[in-house]
């Protein structure tokens, strides 16, 4: 596997440290742990977005949804009781997980919800007033009288 050396890109470069921090984080992610849980991300509005994350096996006590530093981190944890149980075939896979989102500037988690083996997470972009564009009104100049003085035409 080739490894990407960004260091030029952050001497050559200010200002940028967002990108070249994703481009260092999406390089150097592990892609074998990346399959589970399978999830989707759906656009729902033009600012607003739903991750979906199939959590078989998981109750709402299992689950943890918590955004810091413009990071969504969903964690599970099954509690280990099924030690009495003997199983002759297991295909659901309740082991703990990790699975980190990040988000962009003002993107804002409204709300989760838990439903059928699915979680829910709605996300939405909430750009502040001051940040908006706003349009400028071009007000029009006052006219301004000009003295004429009367002159004779040389020539």
């Amino acid at each position: 596997m080739r490894t990407l050396n960004l260091a030029p890109l952050h001497r050559a470069t200010v200002g940028f440290d967002q990108i070249t921090d994703m481009m260092d984080r999406i390089l150097s992610n592990d892609t074998s742990n990346q399959s589970y849980p399978p999830y989707n991300i759906e656009k729902t509005a033009d600012d607003g977005w739903r991750i979906s994350i199939a959590v078989a096996g998981f109750g709402e006590e299992d689950l943890s949804v918590e955004v810091k530093e413009n990071a969504l981190h969903v964690t599970a944890k099954k509690a280990d009781d099924d030690a009495e149980r003997t199983y002759l075939h297991r295909g659901i896979a309740t082991r703990a997980f990790s699975r980190r989102f990040h988000l962009a500037d003002h993107v804002k988690v409204t709300g989760a919800a838990h439903e059928n083996g699915m979680l829910h997470i709605d996300l939405t972009r909430e750009v502040p007033e001051a940040l908006k564009p706003r349009r400028i009104e071009i007000a029009k100049a006052p006219k301004i009288e000009q003295d004429v003085i009367e002159g004779d035409k040389v020539n």
